[in-house]
């Protein structure tokens, strides 16, 4: 009904026009007195083949309104798959929408280009600043100090830091390298934990790894980004205590801290990009980057991710990951 009202709202004029020469016509007829059925006979049949020829009309162009929203869900290389114009304008827009698509295609592949320009350059720039930060962790291999430990605390925040740089640059790559096999779960997250040991010791956190004794279908690399990250925001956010890591009873997988915990008010906002609330107020180096990242990578290894926290008790992310199965 409502695509009807609107096919007559857009033919209105065409209708009120013909509307029009039937008055003329009933008026001519009247002006030479002629008998009332000599009237209403050619008018009933004007109205009746009139009002075939708006069905008619009306059928064809609802075929075409839903070809057309079909055509919605496809991307501009559909265009091709258009209705064929039925009059000048809109033989007019279809040359429009021809030019638009080619304009598109063309910013697309320059935008392709220049997108992997971009990581192709940074690819490059990884490999390069990895072998000074290797050198310096080599120097530092032969002191045992405070200082020197501080330091490699520091290297390893560094080498976080351009993993980071190159994983927000691939997340809208058309061409991941995203392998899925079926990996133990308690291995991944022990070499996790070992590379943050000496933070740990360094800040005196205790960590409580509960084995999960569980297989997972997932990306091994993708996944260790996420649980390092939240273990580093974790470690960066504790001051006392310790964090701990354990499968619930629903068999989620928890990464729990006692650290200084998320205003209620940020919670829903956590995993915007750039978003920080009130603790990046607080920690001027925060970035607001690492939950994003980690939000947009298990979108795509499908792993559910919250977080629940309260101010000055902690804070616990789940990671849901679907079906697991027992290590036997």
């Amino acid at each position: 009904m409502k695509l009807f009202l609107s096919y007559l709202k857009y033919h209105k004029r065409l209708i009120l026009c013909c509307l029009l020469f039937c008055a003329v016509f009933i008026a001519v007829f009247a002006l030479y007195h002629l008998p009332i059925e000599a009237v209403l006979y050619p008018f009933v049949l004007c109205f009746l083949m009139t009002a075939v020829i708006v069905i008619y009309d009306f059928i064809r162009t609802k075929q075409r309104y839903k070809k057309l929203e079909d055509l919605k869900k496809f991307t501009e290389a559909m265009i091709e798959d258009f209705p064929q114009p039925e009059s000048v304008e809109e033989e007019q827009y279809a040359q429009i929408i021809s030019v638009l698509k080619n304009e598109i295609t063309e910013l697309q592949s320059v935008s392709v280009k220049k997108y992997n320009d971009v990581i192709e350059y940074y690819t490059l720039w990884v490999h390069q600043i990895k072998t000074p930060i290797a050198s310096m962790r080599l120097t530092l291999q032969n002191e045992d100090s405070e200082f020197s430990r501080r330091i490699s605390g520091d290297l390893f925040r560094i080498e976080q830091y351009v993993e980071m740089v190159l994983t927000y640059l691939r997340l809208d790559s058309d061409s991941s390298d995203y392998v899925f096999r079926e990996c133990e779960l308690d291995n991944i997250i022990r070499r996790c934990i070992k590379k943050f040991a000496a933070e740990f010791i360094d800040k005196h956190l205790s960590i409580d790894f509960t084995p999960t004794r569980e297989k997972t279908v997932t990306d091994e690399k993708w996944l260790s980004f996420v649980i390092e990250q939240l273990l580093s925001n974790a470690l960066k956010y504790t001051r006392q205590g310790g964090i701990k890591i354990y499968m619930n009873g629903s068999g989620i997988l928890c990464i729990e801290d006692s650290g200084i915990g998320i205003a209620s008010e940020d919670l829903p906002r956590i995993f915007e990009k750039g978003y920080t609330g009130n603790i990046g107020r607080i920690e001027k180096h925060s970035s607001g980057i690492g939950l994003y990242l980690c939000r947009r990578i298990c979108d795509n290894l499908g792993i559910k991710i919250t977080v629940q926290s309260e101010i000055n008790k902690g804070t616990t992310v789940m990671l849901d990951m679907g079906r697991l199965k027992r290590v036997t």
